[in-house]
């Protein structure tokens, strides 16, 4: 008898079926509801009302106001970082690298209540800066994620480049403005998508630095919590298409930003 041999299609085979199972079915359950009324009828209503809510449209303004400056305070924190870790000569600087991943080996909850008590202590009510505390409990939950792919892009430019920008008389400031943020630029999208995304719909640390419905995610699990599955569909699928289209522009900007840097450097 001849042996059973596989194909390399058919070990795709067990990844499609957890893709149909975990990812297809499950968000063509949340169209379903998104589009229906609660006698299953088709309808735009739920579409309509999220455009029509000022809570709706509120929230989702709110989740990229605190999206937008995480990541930028995040960016602002983690470039020094990453490019002083990568430039530097020192022996150590894996180990250093470590100290910043380490926090997130923690659990989240033990991280986020540490984080709760000393925020108590230096303002003693969290309701009085709710904007100012879901960003630093943000930044503090999200700033591995940027810091990780600056460290790997920045550790890997080619020390020539820069050799040869110094030679043609480029001081420090020109060579950085003109060479190294440029050539870093796939590690800045990849930890802005990083960042950006999840802390756009990150209700965990909001609800436990107080309890706070400011923020999409928790929008979307009152809706949930309340039996109300077609509203609550309807605004998890837009926010869906944001992130979509967001990551979209992401990668066809690191594309482009790619082949420009090629025909430049040809």
């Amino acid at each position: 008898m001849k042996g059973i041999r596989f194909t390399r299609k058919q070990l795709c085979i067990p990844y499609a079926l957890f893709l149909i199972c975990f990812v297809v079915l499950p968000l063509l359950v949340i169209i379903y509801y998104a589009f229906t009324n609660g006698e299953g009828r088709f309808t735009i209503d739920n579409l309509v009302g999220f455009f029509a809510s000022p809570n709706t449209i509120g929230t989702l303004a709110y989740s990229m106001g605190v999206a937008v400056v995480t990541t930028c305070v995040c960016l602002l924190l983690a470039y020094p970082i990453a490019y002083i870790l990568a430039r530097s000569n020192l022996k150590r600087k894996y180990a250093i690298v470590m100290v910043f991943v380490l926090p997130m080996w923690i659990n989240f909850t033990l991280r986020i209540t540490a984080l709760k008590e000393i925020l108590t202590i230096l303002e003693g009510n969290l309701a009085y800066y709710p904007f100012l505390n879901s960003v630093i409990g943000m930044t503090y939950d999200f700033l591995p994620f940027m810091i990780l792919p600056l460290y790997t892009t920045l550790i890997k430019l080619d020390n020539s480049l820069l050799e040869a920008a110094n030679d043609l008389g480029a001081g420090s400031a020109q060579t950085f403005f003109k060479v190294t943020l440029p050539l870093s630029l796939p590690g800045i999208i990849s930890g802005i998508v990083m960042v950006f995304l999840p802390s756009m719909t990150n209700y965990v640390v909001l609800d436990m630095l107080y309890n706070s419905t400011y923020i999409m995610g928790s929008l979307i699990g009152s809706y949930f919590a309340a039996y109300d599955w077609h509203n609550g569909s309807m605004i998890a699928l837009i926010l869906l298409l944001i992130i979509l289209i967001f990551t979209l522009f992401t990668n066809r900007y690191e594309e482009e930003d790619v082949e420009r840097r090629g025909g430049a450097l040809l």
